[in-house]
Formats: C-alpha cells, structure tokens, sequence
C-alpha cells in the first residue's frame, strides 16, 4: 500500500523560506505524478505544483517565481521562499500512479 509522508511545515515570518518533503513508500513504480496541494481555512484544496517523472512542472500562478517544485525518484519537494501570510494553509502531498494518494497533511503558517 502506497503511503505518502510529508515533513518540513512550520511557521515561519513573511519574507522567509520553507522546505517541504514528501516520500513516497510501498510502491516499486515509479509515480508518474506528483506535486502539492494547499487548502486555507474556508477555501478548497488547490494546486501548488506537480512535477511529472518526465520532467515536467506546473505551478500556481500565485506561486510562480516563489516556490519551486523538485524530484528524487519518488520523493518530491517543495522550495518555498518569499513567503507571504496568503501562503498560511495546509499542505498536502499528491502523487498519482494508476489511482490517485494524498499525504496527511502539514501546516505552514506564514506570520505578517
């Protein structure tokens, strides 16, 4: 069974940076997706970026030239600098094989 663990939330001051990781365990393919969500109080879940194992990215146009997604076979990170309180949500770790997981969760929390 394909579990996705996440790491590396926290709070942080407005201008400064986060890292996230997510690894993806109990699956010998490669995912052929995977990327971030967020989800702020009161609003949907939303994509941040997706990176595909060809290489591919996709980004957010609120994150665009802040954040930066990346890959190591089936672990993918979140670079995220210039944080602003708008970025203060839960995120969450996608990847996408045959069927679709999601990670538990971790909480960003951008101070102003």
């Amino acid at each position: 069974q394909v579990q996705l663990v996440e790491s590396g939330g926290g709070l942080v001051q407005a201008g400064g940076s986060l890292r996230l990781s997510c690894a993806a365990s109990g699956s010998i393919f490669l995912m052929y997706t995977m990327g971030w969500y967020r989800q702020a109080p009161g609003k949907q879940r939303e994509l941040v970026a997706t990176a595909t194992s060809g290489g591919s990215t996709n980004y957010a146009d609120s994150v665009k030239g802040r954040f930066t997604i990346s890959r190591d076979k089936n672990t993918v990170y979140l670079q995220m600098n210039s944080l602003k309180p708008e970025d203060t949500a839960v995120y969450y770790c996608h990847a996408r094989l045959r069927d679709a997981y999601w990670g538990q969760g971790t909480q960003v929390t951008v101070s102003s």
